[in-house]
């Protein structure tokens, strides 16, 4: 269903119709072919071809795809609409169904495609099997419930009312499997809407489908229309120089050293101004550092401190202790050699592991209308205490404020969040059974997170309030020996990404992506 004319497949039914011939690809190779009628002629042309298929050799199907249109004015739907206005599906070898064409129907056209060779004869557009067997699918058990929408597929990429992005996702079985479009809320309905590309250049339909709950989807990241939200935006410069200051020596000072310099950029909003003091002061290696910020860098702390000089004393409120970074960063802050995974930083109380990832997501370009795989590099902060006689370790990652919401949500409905299934839809019915659907809970959408929350002998701990260098955190932790120091920093850091991973994906559990912003500093 995906832009079914771009793909070239060959049919070979079995049977006593198929006549072999030495001109192999007229005569033996059947393909769904792709005819235009006159308007509105699509079911005549259908019958016409329908009603000699018994007499005619080489064309053996005819299909021509329907959706439900709502007319307002009368109150009544009219399901025979065409899907695709002016085409119809034959499934026949070229040459008997060009024939066919010129004889009984010579108003009609047999598309062709596009040349791919200089010089090179167009040959006839053709749709895969797996395509049409899958479209087929798709549109005898939801052609009554699709809209085709008056505006184009681009106009539903932002909602009208916030200017926000749209989310997109990816539909992962049945019959719209592989589909990736837009969810939009029409009044209280939530839809997701898609392209369907038509077989003449530039002309596409969009069309929406109802109940995109009971599909399988996962959410995509859009390269064009996502943007950092404002917490994230500063979040992101505020590590950014938490990880400078951090990899410059400043132990133990580095909150007040950046508390420091955020208010001197907030009076002076000059990082040439700020670094010139920095080398008077003999902080040479910090000033030198912040001398080398990227334009993009530079832009994202400036952001940050003049937000600082509208709201005074935001910074400090907001930043108020300094433990351990977010579990992924964009930046490192201490350098990793090269053809080194990681490089480790001494803090009091505990050392900091910083690990090169590589995080594979799906991402969306709208304008291209089609989705890619990026690979994007982060960066991971575990902590490893030692135990007094150096037997064993424990080894955390930074989940504090969306563990905060998590142990604070008690009773009944930390039961609900953690492991509650299904409930009856309201109103909603199949064949007079009650239908019941799947509610947002960790269980149903986050599975590795759930595991960690229910399961005792899971190696991964949620801990509240652990102490860690004079304060407490809220935290992921995994006890080792120290011959399993090494398996147990790859599955903490294994563990902990991929909850990051099942949270960012899912289209439920929103709340809980907003605190995810707090430990994986998505861009």
């Amino acid at each position: 269903m995906n832009d079914m004319a771009d793909e070239k497949h060959s049919a070979r039914p079995s049977g006593g119709r198929l006549r072999r011939s030495a001109d192999k690809r007229n005569r033996v190779d059947f393909n769904w072919h792709i005819v235009r009628t006159l308007p509105h002629q699509e079911k005549k042309l259908a019958a016409i071809i329908a009603g000699r298929i018994p007499e005619t050799e080489n064309i053996l199907e005819v299909y021509c795809p329907t959706h439900t249109t709502v007319r307002t004015a009368a109150g009544a739907a009219d399901a025979g609409s065409p899907l695709f206005a002016g085409f119809v599906f034959v499934l026949s070898t070229e040459e008997a169904l060009t024939d066919f064409i010129s004889r009984h129907y010579p108003d009609g056209t047999v598309l062709r495609d596009r040349k791919t060779d200089t010089g090179a004869k167009a040959g006839l557009l053709t749709v895969p099997e797996s395509q049409m067997r899958a479209f087929r699918d798709f549109n005898e058990n939801y052609a009554d419930r699709v809209v085709v929408l008056e505006r184009p597929y681009s106009d539903y990429a932002f909602n009208p009312k916030t200017g926000e992005p749209n989310e997109i996702v990816r539909v992962i079985d049945g019959p719209l499997a592989g589909r990736e479009g837009y969810l939009v809320r029409f009044r209280r309905d939530k839809r997701m809407v898609f392209n369907i590309r038509s077989f003449e250049s530039g002309r596409s339909l969009a069309v929406s489908v109802p109940d995109i709950w009971n599909f399988h989807v996962v959410r995509l990241h859009n390269a064009a229309g996502d943007r950092l939200s404002r917490a994230t935006e500063k979040a992101r410069a505020a590590d950014l120089l938490i990880g400078i200051i951090q990899a410059c020596g400043c132990g133990g000072q580095s909150l007040s050293v950046f508390h420091t310099l955020t208010e001197r950029l907030a009076a002076r909003p000059s990082l040439t101004l700020l670094c010139r003091r920095l080398y008077k002061q003999g902080d040479t290696a910090l000033a030198a550092r912040l001398e080398s910020l990227t334009a993009a860098e530079a832009a994202l702390v400036m952001n940050l401190v003049r937000y600082e000089r509208d709201n005074p004393g935001y910074i400090r409120a907001t930043w108020p202790r300094l433990t351990l970074r977010p579990f992924l960063t964009p930046t490192s802050g201490t350098a990793i050699a090269d053809g080194t995974a990681e490089a480790t930083l001494r803090h009091d109380g505990f050392t900091e592991i910083i690990r090169r990832v590589e995080i594979a997501e799906d991402v969306y370009c709208p304008a291209e209308q089609k989705s890619e795989t990026v690979i994007t590099t982060y960066y991971a902060h575990i902590g490893v205490m030692e135990s007094r006689r150096g037997a064993s370790f424990l080894l955390f990652a930074n989940w504090d404020d969306f563990l905060r919401e998590y142990f604070l949500t008690a009773g009944k409905a930390n039961e609900k969040l953690v492991s509650g299934t299904e409930r009856a839809s309201r109103g909603a019915t199949t064949c007079g059974v009650q239908k019941e659907k799947l509610i947002d809970s960790f269980r149903n959408y986050a599975p590795t997170l759930y595991n960690i929350l229910t399961d005792a002998g899971s190696p991964v701990k949620a801990l509240q309030a652990l102490p860690v260098g004079g304060d407490t955190l809220n935290a992921l932790a995994i006890s080792a020996t120290a011959g399993g120091l090494a398996a147990a920093k790859d599955l903490l850091i294994g563990t902990c990404t991929a909850i990051c991973r099942e949270l960012n994906t899912t289209t439920h559990l929103a709340v809980w992506r907003r605190y995810l912003r707090t430990v994986w500093l998505h861009g």
